[in-house]
């Protein structure tokens, strides 16, 4: 006598419904819990002629709750909460709210709240700017000697960011230059620093610095501008 399809391997299917029921029970069984944990804030359709031009937190506290079967489990430093910038058309200040579909989190798990629950960035055209380099020097030239002349090769480098930070950014710096063991003319290659972390630098942010110095009259170390 042959079966229908559906009476085949019926004990198969049987034990296979039960193995089924057994772990769905067991998962609703479980203890709800909650835990907190931190997630790197991530930006995705980034419009590319406007910058930040405000700082952004860089991580987001996350409470989340969940099955304890799940939550034992759980890999937070896989995790991030992913804005999506792509209704940011124009220069202003724009609100994003952390929602659970920022999240990607695992099946059983959601989100109750985080924090901070709202993010507010400023966004601005972004500029370059040309900006002349000014040079330092942590220690004078040896006793004796000033500075009689100093070239800076280039004099100025371009600067990129948000317009305001640009624009109020009027010189850039050298790292310090020590002229405590140094005769007659001296060459240096320093890097620059820009005194503001929304601004970065276009041009190689390097600059080779040719001091010249010369014997005083009082013999008195100077340095000379």
């Amino acid at each position: 006598m042959k079966f229908p399809a559906l009476f085949q391997n019926l004990g198969w299917k049987l034990l296979a419904i039960a193995i089924a029921l057994a772990l769905w029970a067991a998962f609703i069984s479980s203890p709800a819990l909650v835990t907190f944990v931190s997630a790197p804030l991530q930006y995705q359709n980034m419009p590319q002629d406007l910058e930040m031009g405000s700082e952004a937190p860089e991580r987001v506290y996350l409470e989340v709750r969940g099955p304890s079967s799940r939550l034992r489990g759980f890999d937070s430093s896989r995790m991030a909460v992913v804005l999506n910038l792509s209704s940011v058309q124009h220069p202003g200040e724009y609100t994003f709210t952390v929602e659970q579909n920022h999240v990607d989190l695992p099946v059983g798990l959601t989100l109750v709240r985080a924090a901070p629950g709202q993010v507010r960035l400023r966004f601005e055209r972004s500029t370059a700017a040309d900006v002349p380099v000014r040079v330092r020097f942590s220690s004078p030239p040896p006793a004796g000697f000033r500075i009689a002349h100093q070239e800076i090769q280039p004099k100025v480098l371009t600067i990129v960011g948000p317009e305001s930070r640009v624009q109020q950014l009027k010189y850039v710096e050298t790292d310090p230059i020590d002229l405590s063991h140094s005769m007659g003319k001296a060459q240096f290659h320093v890097h620059t620093f820009a005194a503001d972390p929304q601004v970065r630098f276009k041009s190689p942010p390097a600059v080779d610095v040719v001091v010249s110095l010369e014997r005083t009259a009082d013999g008195q170390a100077t340095v000379r501008d």
